[in-house]
Formats: C-alpha cells, structure tokens, sequence
C-alpha cells in the first residue's frame, strides 16, 4: 500500500439514485450467518455498525431470503417474507444510520443452491433442470469432518429440481416487490437485487443455466426478462423513497454457456431501462470446487475492474466493482473514470476501520487482508466467518482495547507473527515491551512465507510498520539466554519462537542436500553455516545478504525466477500447507518437483477454497503428486519411497523435508524453571499458522 498519496477520489461524496453516500466505499454482501430462524440479531448489527463507524460509505447486508425459508441457503441468513423480519431490519439501519452510513439490503432467491430447500423436502426452484454435473474431485482434499460439516447443512439429502411456471415467476415479482416494500418500512436506504453466483436470476440470464424456449429463454432479451421485470416492479413500488441497485456477473468462468462480459454489458443497459440506479459488477467461477478463485472471490487484486469498466461504457447510472479492490487500485480506477464505486469485502472484514485510516492520511495502519480465504470457508458449512488476522471479526466486544491497570515490563523472544503481534497488543494497552530474536529481521517464519505466498508480505509490512510507529525495543541478532533475559528484569516473558522442525528420521535424513524450513531459509537469507547444504545455494544467500537484496521478499521472487542456482529435480515431502506451497512455488522456477505426502489430503490445514486452487494449480505446473507415500530412503540423487507396496524412486538434487512440524517451547520451561513468569504464544504452543499465532497473541495480549 502507498505510504504519502492522497485517496481523494476514493473519499468523495457519491451519489446512487435518490441516495448520497458520504465515500465512494461500499461493503459488499459477506454472509455472517448469525441470524437466528431469519431474525436479524445483535451480533449483526455490531458487525454492520463497527464497519459503517469505521468510515464505510455503503453498508450491504448479507444476502436475504425474499421468500424465506423457501430459496434460503441457511436459516442464518436474513429473511424479508414476513413482518416479523421488520424489527430486526430497523434495528440495523438505526445503528448504521448513527454511524454516518447508509444500509442496502442485498436481496435474493438462491435457486439452484437453496440448500434450506432441500432439508425441508422441497425441490429447488430453477429456470430449466440442471444437465450438466461439476467436477467434484477437489472434495478428495477434504478431511472427513469438512465433508461431514458441508453435508450436515442438509441433513446429508441430496437435492431436486423444479423447473419455474408461470406462476412460479409472478410469485418471485411479488416475493420480491413484497421484501422491498418492507425493507423501506424498516428505514432502509437500498435494496440489491442479485442477478449472479448461479441464483435464481442470475440461472435466468445465463445460457449454461437456461434451456427454456419460452419468453424466459433463448435470446439474451428473454433471459434478462424476469430480472427486468423484478427491477422495474421493485422501483416501481419503492419510488424514490430506495435506490436499486442491481449485482451481475460481469462474467462467468469454467464452463460452455456461462456469461459472457458482452452479455453482461447488454444486461445491464436492459437493467437501467427497467428502473436499476447502479450495477454492482461481480464474477463468478461456475465450479466452487475448481475455480472458486476465480469468483466470486478472487485471488487477483482488482479482478474484475475491466469488466466493471466495459459496463460503465454501456451505462449511465453509476457502476460499482468489487474483486479485490485494494485501496490503491480502487483509487486509480475511480479517479481513472472506469468505475464510480469501490466494495471491499474481505478488506474491511480484516479492518473496519480502514476508510478512517484513509482519511486520516495513514493508509500504512490498515490492517491487511491477506487472502487466505479463512473467513468464507465458514460459510461452506453455514458457520460465521472467521479472519486469520482480525480475532474481533465476530466478536466486536473485544475493541476497543482496554488499557492495562498496572504497566508491567514484558520481554517477547521471537519476532514473528505472535511475537509482534503481542507485542503490538500489549504496547497499545501500556505496557513496556522488548522484543527479542536472534535473526537479523522480523517476521520469522512469516518473512520467509512471503517468498511463496506474496500476500503475507502485506501483513509483515503492517507489523513492521506498526511496532516502528508504537516505539517498541526490537534487539535483532540477540539469542535469548536466561541471563540475558534476567538482565532484562521483566516482570512476564512470553515465548514466540515458532514451531519445531526437525530433520528426517529416514536413512539418509542426514546428507547436505536434505533441508527442513529452518534450513532453507537460512541458505536464502545467507545466515547458514559452512556446514549447510550446497556451495551454491550458500553462495547466493550470502551474495543476496551483501547487496541487501535479501531484505526484500519481492527481489528475492524476481531474482529466483531467473537465478536460482539449485539442481533441477526437487523432493518435498510433506504436502500440507508448506510443502504444497513451496513445491508450487519451486516448479514455477522451472524445477522438475516432486511432492510426497504420507496422508491422503494435501494442503492442510489451508482453508478449502485455496486448498483446491493450490492443488491444482501444482498439478498444471507438472508437480508429480504421490499421495499415501511412505518415504524408505534418501541418497545422494534420489529419493525412495513405497506408495501401496509399490516401492519407486525420484531424482533430488535437493529434498526439502516439510513433515513432522510440531509445537515446542523449551526455552519456556527453562525460563520457568529459573523462576521467570512465561507465556507461550503462537506456534511454539500449538502450530496453527497465521491464524493460531495472531489469535494466541490476542488471547494473552488482551487479558494481560
């Protein structure tokens, strides 16, 4: 993220039909699924609420059911069929309004997904029966409790369809005519109507979806009819008194048939005609199991800002895009004129307050999401999202911080991300804090994560910066000893010194070119000793070290890809969510890799969505995968291995031993021992990753 430009076009005031919003920032539909029997409830409200208080220009809920329970996919969502659904609307817009924002409420049926549907026996409602089937085997990456908790959402039933009649399509018009019309009741200042993700409309609009011969199917004009006529009876009802804002696809992936962006410019203008005050553009990859990020939740930053920009070309009313939309990239393409309006999903779920910091010309304090796709793995399972790097998602009460009654002095040993994080914590609640690590950088395993997963460098900029900014000791190239940490004179220590990674207990663990994590990046970051793996590597670590490139994750990713002096056949073994990344990262240098793993699934504990990509974006770069391997031997060119008693064996110029990773913290029990109060965070405790160590931090920090 810049550090000195202004976000001036992202902080001025906009306009969407009859509604004047205070930014150009919108929240965009994340499902919290907190509601109760479809009531709208606190825990709601305090999420909505700490995001329009954090400066949001536009608040959109989660999607709601317009005729619910029928065409729900949860009873967590809210529902709009009944009067009683008014209170808990009205409750929300109140405490939005309060915070200087304006509510949408983002209205649906969910059609070919209703998975309420189908657990209370009734088939789902569709534009023409489903004749195609997805590509499911993603779920082999699934451990038995994801597949048990995805299944139990419908009692384990599997699901029908109903093809819509006439009466079916006046009965979704009035269903939703009726949902606007008491969302206006509630004080609500917009209503979305959802025309994507394979929903009931967005079935409608899209070839691979619509079979009908009908005036509902064939031409693009009768695909699009039953939205336009929703959103002209919709404005018609609601007047002046809501916007209406329509969301599409701005194109679809993964399959013959799906929308095309042509499509969904010719869409939108039939859109505007019948009465729509914005398009909201999305996109969508058909399979969840295959191309999930590719939408609606992509990996790239600012994906669908082209397709946004073409609508806009084909319009008059304003055009927002949603995609990753960093603050910077939303900027450039705002003030650019390509589109009007910027949503931030997963950014302002990582932090609430991010339009403030903005306005308050310190973009460098926003908290970064980091793309791990933790928060909508929940949702597969109907549960809430969680955020690996924001503990407060869900549970708002924890802020503000409270300061500390009593400042104590704490010595934190390790520099990664708990051991920042915690440190970050207990500084902003008045406590004096050293951090201690023996490296010459922060960010421990975090550092060297962002060499194969580039959007954790954006945390590790965040951490740096804030414990610059809070004043906190940091001694790099310090070994924590008993009598340097007594000299210290703490009155609590925490431990944060990471996993445990030890060396293969195999024949042959013990050869040069065998590295666990800890080894590795040493001989990246030129800290190995002259015992440590191949000249070669040591030279370019310590050639990296000299001319400061190493201090940079970016250079390093550039200059591997055109230098990295290894031989070319590679063993990982271990294929959770280290060795998969790193196996995927090593053949996309052009290394001939291959991956062993002992268990059956790979990329654990990676949330599913990433897990699936991960996977097989390493089989398109020629990763060769054995599952269930158990590993016999290692030698000075190959690795030996049985997968079924079958025994094989694979070319290693280098192994990379990524197995066998556990907690452990026996510096804790010596500092104990000497009589030292010890706390131990992170994955020293217990290897959770980025998500375990900043909520360990938090749970500590919080309460200390």
């Amino acid at each position: 993220m810049a550090r000195t430009r202004s976000y001036s076009h992202i902080l001025q005031p906009g306009r969407i039909g009859p509604m004047t919003l205070r930014n150009r920032v919108v929240l965009p539909a994340m499902d919290m699924n907190v509601c109760v029997d479809g009531e709208i409830e606190q825990a709601d409200i305090d999420h909505y609420a700490a995001r329009a208080a954090g400066g949001t220009g536009l608040i959109i809920t989660g999607a709601s059911a317009i005729a619910y329970p029928i065409g729900a996919t949860s009873t967590k969502e809210p529902g709009l069929s009944d009067d009683r659904f008014i209170p808990g609307l009205t409750a929300l817009a109140d405490a939005v309004h309060a915070a200087g924002a304006k509510l949408c409420v983002q209205s649906t049926h969910h059609g070919k997904i209703a998975r309420i549907d189908t657990l209370d026996d009734r088939a789902m409602l569709v534009p023409s029966t489903p004749n195609f089937s997805y590509d499911m085997s993603a779920l082999a990456d699934c451990t038995t409790d994801e597949l048990m908790k995805m299944a139990a959402v419908t009692a384990g039933k599997q699901g029908s369809y109903r093809e819509a009649t006439a009466d079916d399509i006046a009965w979704l018009i009035q269903s939703w005519t009726d949902a606007a019309v008491r969302c206006r009741k509630a004080g609500v200042d917009a209503i979305e109507i959802h025309c994507a993700h394979g929903y009931v409309l967005g079935g409608f609009l899209a070839r691979a979806d619509n079979q009908r011969t009908d005036e509902y199917g064939g031409s693009l004009a009768n695909r699009a009819r039953l939205a336009c006529e929703v959103i002209a009876s919709v404005k018609e009802a609601v007047g002046d008194t809501m916007a209406v804002i329509v969301r599409v696809a701005g194109e679809e992936f993964g399959q013959e048939g799906s929308l095309t962006n042509a499509e969904a410019c010719a869409a939108s203008t039939m859109f505007e005609k019948a009465g729509a005050d914005a398009i909201h553009v999305t996109g969508w990859g058909r399979n969840p199991f295959s191309n999930f990020t590719d939408g609606p939740l992509p990996n790239k930053v600012g994906a669908y800002v082209e397709l946004a920009a073409e609508v806009r070309k084909h319009v008059t009313v304003p055009v927002i895009a949603v995609g990753r939309m960093l603050p910077d990239v939303a900027e450039q393409a705002i003030a650019d004129g390509r589109i009007d309006f910027a949503a931030m999903g997963r950014q302002l779920l990582a932090d609430p307050d991010l339009v403030n910091k903005l306005a308050a010309g310190t973009p460098e304090q926003v908290r970064p999401c980091i793309n791990c796709y933790v928060c909508v793995q929940e949702n597969f399972w109907d549960d809430t999202p969680l955020c690996a790097v924001n503990p407060t998602l869900g549970n708002e009460e924890l802020l503000p911080l409270q300061p500390t009654r009593a400042a104590k002095r704490v010595v934190v040993i390790g520099a990664g991300p708990s051991g920042l994080e915690t440190a970050r914590l207990l500084t902003l609640r008045g406590h004096r804090v050293t951090v201690v690590d023996k490296s010459d950088r922060l960010g421990g395993t975090l550092w060297f994560s962002t060499l194969t997963t580039p959007d954790n460098e954006r945390l590790l900029d965040w951490l740096t910066d804030e414990i610059t900014r809070l004043g906190v000791d940091v001694r790099l190239n310090t070994t924590a000893t008993t009598e340097l940490i007594t000299a210290l004179g703490p009155d609590h220590v925490v431990v944060a010194t990471g996993a445990v990674r030890p060396r293969p207990d195999i024949p042959g663990g013990d050869l040069p070119h065998v590295h666990t994590g800890d080894t590795l990046r040493s001989l990246l970051l030129g800290s190995a000793e002259d015992s440590d793996g191949s000249r070669t590597l040591r030279a370019i670590g310590k050639l990296g070290k000299l001319s400061g490139i190493t201090k940079s994750p970016n250079a390093i990713r550039r200059l591997t890809r055109t230098f990295l002096p290894m031989g070319r056949n590679v063993v990982v073994i271990g294929g959770s969510l280290v060795g998969l990344e790193l196996a995927e990262w090593l053949a996309d240098r052009g290394r001939s890799v291959t991956l062993l793993d002992s268990g059956k699934q790979l990329g654990l504990p990676m949330a599913m969505p990433r897990r699936w990509t991960a996977v097989r974006r390493a089989g398109e770069l020629g990763v060769d995968v054995h599952r269930q391997a158990l590993v016999t031997r290692i030698t000075s060119t190959a690795v030996e291995f049985t997968v079924k008693d079958t025994t094989h064996s694979a070319p290693a110029d280098m192994v990379v031993y990524a197995a066998d990773t556990t907690s452990g913290a026996p510096l804790a029990e010596t500092l104990a021992a000497a009589g030292i109060s010890v706390e131990v965070v992170g994955d020293a405790g217990s290897v959770d990753y980025i998500e375990g160590a900043i909520r360990s931090a938090w749970k500590f920090a919080t309460t200390y």
